[in-house]
């Protein structure tokens, strides 16, 4: 799938769901806090890749974990868009300038407390990653064609307290991407498959 193919099927399938804006500017349900991340897609000469951020092993929440770029909507911030390229800056150094938002998936609520909107937007070259070493391990990026081919989804089961909790998973080479960052690339999928 090229840049053109992409953005004119996620495009296509936002109009044929109903996507508006009041609808999608809800405020989150009960006490979870509103975040936002943004799926930043690349195109690379044509081929298509995502950035992931693996986040440091010392911070209290999601330590280790395969993540987005993205945090806490904050009250300066317009828009879910707006927080989405903020944190993205303040994380990754990926200026919003070398972003085109292409629209959002729907809201994913985290255990944590989290209510987010994935902002998928298309980045374009050149542009160079400085990662916030206080928040940030390593970026690196996956092939888009490799996320959304449903041989490399996997489905896993763990036991807590709770029962059985199902997640998804998506490894790629040394990296696990799992839980809620796993759980959006399903909706994109998903999204993309649409008819």
């Amino acid at each position: 799938m090229n840049r053109k193919q992409f953005v004119d099927r996620f495009r296509a399938t936002a109009d044929s769901r109903g996507d508006d804006e009041v609808e999608r500017d809800r405020p989150p349900v009960g006490s979870l806090r509103p975040a936002a991340v943004l799926i930043p897609v690349v195109n690379r000469d044509g081929d298509l890749s995502v950035i992931f951020t693996r986040r440091t092993d010392h911070l209290p929440d999601h330590a280790g974990q395969i993540s987005f770029p993205g945090g806490r909507i904050e009250a300066d911030d317009q828009s879910p868009e707006d927080a989405a390229l903020r944190e993205t800056e303040e994380e990754i150094g990926l200026h919003r300038s070398r972003v085109e938002i292409l629209g959002r998936l729907e809201r994913y609520d985290v255990r944590t407390g989290f209510s987010v909107t994935p902002v998928v937007g298309m980045v374009e070259p050149p542009f160079d990653l400085v990662p916030d070493a206080h928040e940030v391990a390593e970026t690196f990026e996956v092939p888009l064609a490799f996320l959304l081919d449903p041989e490399n989804h996997q489905l896993h089961e763990r036991k807590n307290d709770g029962g059985d909790r199902h997640f998804y998973a998506v490894p790629y080479g040394d990296h696990f991407i799992w839980g809620a960052t796993a759980g959006m690339l399903m909706n994109l999928y998903q999204r993309m498959a649409e008819k």
